[in-house]
């Protein structure tokens, strides 16, 4: 894979704009696989979203959960090479490839880990970029060697072989970036997230997959939907993924420790799942809260205690409209 030897982190502050046009490729990331005859029935029944209804030209977020309504799982999810793709952290997929494949042997249906390349278009002009790459209109559409996926108004995913990739990268004039430009998106969109360390935590709903249209509430049954239901219907949900904002003297570490002031002692509130520090020191993070925080709670880092950290603002809603 020397292709990707010349990508590199972009030196960001954070009042920097962002490249019109930045490509890269998304390491940490990848996706399960899957065909056969039952593959959608299969599905159907194991995730929270509507598998049934999902037409090619969309995708959507989902999750599986455990029989306890705990979360293996979030992904993206679409249709891809006559079957579909569950895209996802890479950290998550041996665990959540075994329990998908569990009851399997009684249906017609394939999983496999996924050996293709995931790249990450980003900025104004990644519409622009897709479209020379393929004549469908949808938000996902055909490529040359696989899939191309819109993610947002400023993202597509790419999911092709590694030889589409290159060739991809060699005929564009995107930024060669790494992919913490990815992770920036993914924190400022508020992109519901998961990581091995947290696997089987939380129900759908603290990490907002219901806010990002990731559960079906009318759908057949599926692994774990009783605690799911419950959790909206009766209220019992009480924390959810957020936004917050601070400053970092240092890097900050993977699944490093939020603190938050209660009087003048500090107590945990939650690991981060995903954060992006900026060159001037500022920084965005995701982490899972109590959902019943004042909205000018103090924050601060377990390993950094001089830094101030506050709640930023989501991109959706999380109040239940239905």
């Amino acid at each position: 894979m020397d292709w990707q030897k010349d990508f590199a982190p972009i030196q960001l502050a954070s009042t920097d704009s962002l490249p019109e046009l930045a490509i890269a490729p998304l390491t940490t990331w990848g996706a399960i696989t899957l065909i056969g005859d039952d593959k959608k029935s299969y599905l159907q029944g194991q995730v929270t979203c509507d598998v049934v209804t999902l037409d090619e030209q969309s995708s959507t977020f989902g999750a599986h959960c455990d029989a306890k309504g705990k979360v293996w799982s979030v992904f993206r999810l679409f249709h891809h090479n006559g079957g579909y793709a569950m895209f996802q952290p890479k950290s998550l997929i041996d665990k959540e490839l075994a329990e998908l494949k569990k009851y399997a042997i009684f249906s017609k249906v394939e999983f496999a880990h996924s050996d293709e390349i995931a790249l990450g278009v980003m900025g104004s002009n990644a519409t622009a970029l897709v479209d020379s790459l393929s004549e469908e209109t949808g938000d996902v559409r055909r490529v040359e060697g696989g899939s191309a996926v819109k993610i947002d108004d400023q993202r597509w995913l790419l999911l092709v072989t590694e030889a589409s990739a290159q060739q991809i990268v060699a005929q564009s004039n995107a930024s060669k970036v790494s992919e913490d430009l990815w992770t920036l998106h993914d924190i400022q969109s508020g992109t519901p997230l998961l990581n091995a360390e947290q696997q089987i935590e939380h129900i759908p709903q603290a990490i907002n997959v219901q806010a990002v249209d990731g559960i079906s509430f009318k759908k057949g049954c599926y692994t774990g939907q009783e605690t799911v239901a419950r959790a909206k219907y009766r209220g019992m949900n009480k924390r959810a993924l957020f936004i917050v904002q601070g400053n970092a003297d240092k890097n900050i570490d993977d699944n490093a420790e939020l603190e938050r002031a209660v009087g003048e002692n500090w107590r945990s509130a939650g690991k981060l799942l995903a954060s992006y520090r900026f060159t001037d020191n500022a920084a965005l993070a995701l982490v899972v809260l109590p959902n019943n925080l004042d909205d000018d709670v103090q924050l601060r880092l377990k390993d950094q205690p001089e830094s101030s950290w506050t709640i930023a603002a989501l991109p959706y809603s999380l109040q239940d409209d239905e």
